[in-house]
């Protein structure tokens, strides 16, 4: 009766995100998209962006690269996987103004450039830059800690992720 509890333990592990932009970091509830705002899209924060250079939050793998090169899903080690969208409705785009510097499946490190983009490129044609990122997978238990300030490329701390597994 009693054996679960002696040989399930809780686990907490933690994945501290560095700020993938340069610029300032705001709750999701200021993204101008019903989506990304109310949190359909996932728990995370966005950032207004000061500068065109997409850099890795963390160590990972490029799970996804949205083929207009505005949007990617990196995934961590621990299986965490975080999209960044960089603008609103920027995928009408169709490419123009954004500069991938990585593919699909490429390991990338914490601090590697991923992207760049024309920032006043994006704004002259009437798109807001705002950048949500937001944890796209369940991860059981999450716990996901947001850091509003200005924040650098490459910055530690902008966003932590707690969650809890059970080992046997």
């Amino acid at each position: 009766m009693f054996t679960h509890w002696l040989t399930n333990k809780t686990k907490y592990q933690a994945l501290d995100i560095n700020s993938p932009l340069t610029g300032k970091s705001v709750p999701l509830d200021r993204v101008p998209d019903k989506a990304f705002a109310s949190k359909q899209m996932g728990e995370g924060l966005a950032i207004v962006p000061a500068e065109g250079v997409l850099v890795a939050p963390f160590d990972g793998v490029v799970a996804y690269l949205i083929q207009s090169k505005h949007a990617l899903i990196l995934e961590h080690e621990s299986g965490l996987q975080l999209l960044i969208h960089i603008g609103m409705n920027t995928v009408a785009l169709k490419g123009e103004g954004f500069q991938s510097l990585i593919s699909n499946g490429e390991t990338v490190l914490a601090g590697q450039p991923l992207i760049t983009f024309d920032l006043s490129y994006l704004r002259e044609a009437g798109y807001e830059p705002i950048t949500p990122i937001v944890i796209v997978n369940d991860m059981l238990s999450a716990e996901v800690s947001c850091s509003y300030k200005e924040v650098h490329a490459g910055e530690p701390y902008m966003m932590r992720v707690v969650w809890q597994s059970t080992i046997s």
